[in-house]
């Protein structure tokens, strides 16, 4: 089975400066026994081994089409962006095509908007969503596509992440975009009564796309400058420092205020073996399971308690820990997904040829 994986206008799959999406799709490929070739951007410095086909940006929906003219794949799988695959399905009548979405489907403001979404989703052979959360918040607006619906939850190179679970420094990490939806302003509130009550922990936050969000994101930050190098702040660090601070942060926080379609963050905290705190919105259930501290009331006093608690509490701090690392362990391994993933791209083609 031949597979191309088209990425979004701007992915450069670059290994050292990936996105969450870039780091999904390259865990899946790299652990899938069919043939798989990525499609991107130009301008990366390291793809990292795998198969890549970079596009120019002038005409670049005209080059994707001659390449994958050229690659005949079986499969071709569009993430994120279905204006990409509805231009190009009809020239490959014969490959099974899928969108792959890894956030929230826009959900349509009236009838109109629900018929044309319909109309160009129902062109897809398969829709596939990061959670069986996101898969059902399509359902409630598209109910009549549930057959081409489905869910492969994003997986976790456990291997690469992994850090002692029981070695841990007094530091609340936090990664992730700098943006309102991930709760960045409720953490701002919440860490200057944390600090002041236990001057031996330190917090760090690692904000992605800062050039994007800093307008938003600086004044919320500014108050924690008064704790000097007791807070840490590191705009768009690249994925080997986030690694390596979450494999010292005894307590990493995901206090994301809107529906996360799974929460690929909160997997990388477990993975690398520390104590999650969580908004438990949208797939972070499914995500971590019961193997965090799930904070319902999300305001600055909710998420300080929860992260107060964990602190009085080392020996549950390392249960927790633990419990988790194993979960994500056993339940969202790439050989998992990507055979899932594999499965159905099967099925699709079947079903297709059919």
């Amino acid at each position: 089975m031949r597979t191309a994986v088209v990425m979004p206008v701007g992915a450069h799959f670059d290994l050292h400066q990936p996105n969450s999406m870039e780091t999904v799709a390259r865990t899946l490929a790299q652990a899938d026994s069919g043939e798989v070739r990525i499609f991107c951007c130009e301008g990366a410095q390291d793809h990292g081994g795998l198969p890549v086909q970079t596009l120019p940006a002038a005409n670049r929906l005209k080059a994707l089409r001659q390449a994958l003219a050229v690659y005949r794949p079986d499969v071709i799988e569009f993430h994120q962006q279905t204006q990409q695959a509805v231009a190009l399905a009809p020239h490959f009548p014969d490959a099974a095509i899928t969108l792959y979405r890894h956030n929230a489907v826009k959900p349509p403001r009236h009838v109109i908007d629900r018929w044309r979404y319909e109309r160009r989703y129902d062109r897809m052979d398969g829709l596939i969503f990061v959670s069986e959360a996101a898969r059902r918040d399509f359902l409630k607006d598209f109910a009549r596509l549930e057959a081409k619906a489905f869910a492969v939850p994003n997986p976790i190179d456990v291997d690469l992440w992994r850090g002692p679970t029981d070695q841990r420094e007094p530091v609340i990490a936090f990664a992730g975009r700098a943006m309102p939806e991930k709760g960045v302003d409720l953490i701002c509130a919440a860490l200057p009564a944390v600090l002041q009550r236990h001057p031996g922990w330190r917090a760090v936050l690692m904000l992605n796309d800062w050039g994007k969000h800093a307008a938003w994101a600086a004044p919320h930050i500014a108050p924690l400058e008064r704790f000097g190098e007791r807070v840490r702040v590191l705009n768009s660090a690249p994925l080997a420092q986030v690694r390596a601070e979450m494999q010292r942060a005894a307590i990493a926080l995901t206090p994301s205020v809107w529906a996360e379609p799974l929460g690929l963050t909160a997997l990388e905290a477990h993975a690398a073996g520390a104590a999650l705190v969580s908004s438990g919105r949208g797939g972070l259930r499914e995500a971590s399971g019961p193997h965090a501290v799930y904070v319902d009331d999300l305001t600055p006093s909710g998420l300080n308690r929860a992260i107060d608690d964990l602190i009085a509490d080392p020996a549950r701090r390392l249960s927790l820990a633990r419990a988790a690392q194993a979960y994500v362990s056993a339940t969202h391994t790439p050989e998992h997904r990507a055979a899932q993933l594999h499965s159905l791209r099967g099925r699709l083609i079947q079903a297709k040829r059919s």
